[in-house]
C-alpha cells in the first residue's frame, strides 16, 4: 500500500510520500536510543510541562488538524474536531496525574516482616523505546492515548502509522518536537508494513503496542514473542448492544444509531450486534431502523452530514461482501444495503440494518467495519448472554436494563473488557481500555495503561546486621 493521502470523499490522490529507507530507519533508531538514555532521567515536572505545551499547541491547531483527518480518512469534520480536543484532554490528564499514578509503592510492614529487609519499595521505571503501530480510524486519538502516558512514564516512542494518514502522522511527530520534547523523543517513521518486523526485532526497541486488525496483531505479537518483548494489542471488536424489557426503548434506539455509525461505522468499539428481547424487539427495530434510514450520507466537510465515506475503497468492498453474503443466505434488509444514489465518487455506503441473521452468515462472526447493524431477537437473559458471547471478540459491550439483578448478571458474565449500562461505549483517560479473546490483551489509558510499559522494580534493602 503506497504512503499517500487519498481523499475518500472523491477517490483522488492528493499527496504521495517516499518511504523511509534503511539508512533513515537506522538514524531514527539510533536517535531514539540516545534520547531514551537521557530522557528517562527527567523529572515528572519537566515531562508534565512539555506535555502541557503539546496540549496547548494541539488545542490551538485543532481546526486545522481536524480538516486534515477528514481529508485523509473521511470522518465528519465535527467528529474530527472532537477527536483533537479529546487528545488535548488526555494529554492534560496524564500531565497532571502521572507522578501519582507511578508513585513508589511500599508494602505494609506486616506483609514483608519475614522478607529480611529493612525497607522494601516497588518502583515504576521506564522501559525505553516503544514502537507504536497505529490505525487510520482515529488517527490522532489512537496515537495520543499511547504517547501521552508513555512519554510521561519516561519512555520514547516510534510511530508507524497507517499508510493512508501520512499527514496526520507527520503532524504528531512535529507536534511533540515543537512542544520542546528532546529530539528523538517521539518520531514518525513513514514505513510500510513490511518494514515493521525489522524495526521490532532491533535490540534498541524494548516493546510494541498495536491497535488494528487481528492479522496485524498476530504478526506483531509473533515477532515480539520471538524476541521476548512486551506487547499491548487492541484489535477488532463486534460489540453487543443488549436491550431488555425494562429499558427505555426509545432512548436505547436513539443511542443505538450513534453507537453504530460513530466514525462512519469504523470503530472497534462501535456497537455492531443488536440483541433485543422479544418483548421489545418490534418497537426497537422500528425506531432503530427509522433512525438509521434518516441519516444524511455525504461530504464529511458539511455540517449537515451524519455519515461520511468509508476510509478506503477496499474497506467498502469488504462491507459489501459481508452484506451480500448475508442477503444471499436469507438476511432481511430493513434499510440501506448498498451504495447511496447521487454520490458517484468516493467510497460511501448506506446506513444498513439487517435482520434474520444466522450463524451460517459471515457477518454473524466477522467484524463489520462500516455503518451496518445486525439485529437479533432473544427470549431471555440467558439467551442474550449466550448470543452476546457468541463471537471471537471481546472488546466492549452495551446493556440496557433497569433491573439491578440483570445488570449484575451482565457485568459478571459478558466476555468483554467493558460493560456500559444504559449508554454507549466510550473511551476516557481515567478508564482502562482493552479487551479479551481475539480483541487483544493489555490495557490502555488510566493508571493501568501508563504502567504497561514500565519496568516494575522491587527495591529491597537488607536489615542492618548489627
Amino acid at each position: 500500500m503506497p504512503i499517500a493521502t487519498v481523499n475518500p470523499t472523491t477517490g483522488i490522490t492528493l499527496l504521495t510520500f517516499d518511504e523511509l529507507d534503511a539508512d533513515g530507519i537506522e538514524l531514527a533508531l539510533a536517535e531514539a536510543a540516545r534520547t531514551a538514555a537521557s530522557y528517562r532521567r527527567t523529572t515528572f515536572a519537566e515531562r508534565s510541562a512539555l506535555l502541557v505545551r503539546a496540549a496547548d499547541l494541539l488545542e490551538a491547531e485543532a481546526e486545522d488538524i481536524a480538516r486534515t483527518m477528514t481529508i485523509e480518512m473521511g470522518k465528519p469534520l465535527a467528529a474530527a474536531r472532537a477527536e483533537a480536543l479529546k487528545c488535548v484532554k488526555a494529554m492534560r490528564w496524564y500531565a497532571d496525574r502521572a507522578e501519582s499514578l507511578l508513585a513508589d509503592e511500599r508494602p505494609a510492614d506486616g506483609d514483608v516482616a519475614d522478607a529480611g529487609a529493612a525497607a522494601v519499595r516497588v518502583s515504576y521505571r521506564p522501559i525505553g523505546v516503544v514502537l507504536a503501530v497505529m490505525p487510520w480510524n482515529f488517527p490522532l486519538w489512537q496515537v495520543v492515548r499511547f504517547a501521552a502516558p508513555a512519554l510521561m512514564a519516561g519512555n520514547v516512542g516510534l510511530l508507524k502509522h497507517s499508510s493512508n494518514v501520512p499527514q496526520t502522522a507527520l503532524y504528531l511527530g512535529d507536534l511533540f518536537e515543537r512542544a520542546g520534547f528532546p529530539r528523538g523523543c517521539f518520531q514518525t517513521l513513514l514505513i510500510g508494513s513490511a518494514a515493521v518486523e525489522a524495526v521490532l526485532r532491533d535490540p534498541r526497541v524494548a516493546a510494541a503496542t498495536l491497535t488494528g486488525s487481528e492479522p496485524a496483531g498476530r504478526a506483531v505479537a509473533s515477532v515480539a514473542g520471538d524476541e521476548v518483548k512486551k506487547t499491548v494489542l487492541e484489535l477488532g471488536g463486534s460489540d453487543p448492544y443488549i436491550v431488555m424489557p425494562s429499558a427505555d426503548v426509545a432512548r436505547a434506539a436513539r443511542t443505538a444509531v450513534t453507537a453504530r455509525v460513530q466514525n462512519n461505522g469504523q470503530s472497534c468499539i462501535a456497537a455492531k450486534r443488536f440483541i433485543v428481547h422479544t418483548d421489545v424487539y418490534d418497537e426497537f427495530a422500528r425506531l432503530f431502523t427509522a433512525g438509521m434510514a434518516a441519516l444524511t450520507v455525504g461530504d464529511p466537510m458539511l455540517a449537515s452530514t451524519d455519515v461520511g465515506p468509508l476510509a478506503t475503497e477496499a474497506g467498502r468492498a469488504d462491507v459489501e461482501e459481508l452484506v451480500e453474503d448475508a442477503v444471499r443466505q436469507g438476511a432481511t434488509v430493513l434499510c440501506g444495503g448498498g451504495r447511496p444514489s447521487g454520490l458517484p465518487n468516493g467510497w460511501f455506503y448506506e446506513p444498513t440494518v439487517l435482520a434474520d441473521v444466522t450463524p451460517a452468515m459471515r457477518i454473524d462472526l466477522e467484524e463489520t467495519f462500516g455503518p451496518v447493524a445486525t439485529l437479533y431477537r432473544v427470549g431471555s437473559l440467558d439467551e442474550a448472554v449466550e448470543r452476546a458471547n457468541h463471537t471471537p471478540f471481546g472488546l466492549s459491550s452495551n446493556v440496557w436494563t433497569r433491573d439491578e439483578a440483570e445488570l449484575e448478571r451482565f457485568a459478571r458474565d459478558l466476555e468483554a473488557g467493558g460493560v456500559f449500562v444504559n449508554g454507549m461505549t466510550a473511551s476516557h483517560p481515567a478508564l482502562p481500555f482493552g479487551g479479551v479473546k481475539r480483541s487483544g490483551y493489555g490495557r490502555e489509558l488510566s493508571g493501568h495503561g501508563i504502567r504497561e510499559f514500565c519496568n516494575i522494580t522491587t527495591v529491597w534493602r537488607a536489615a542492618d546486621p548489627r
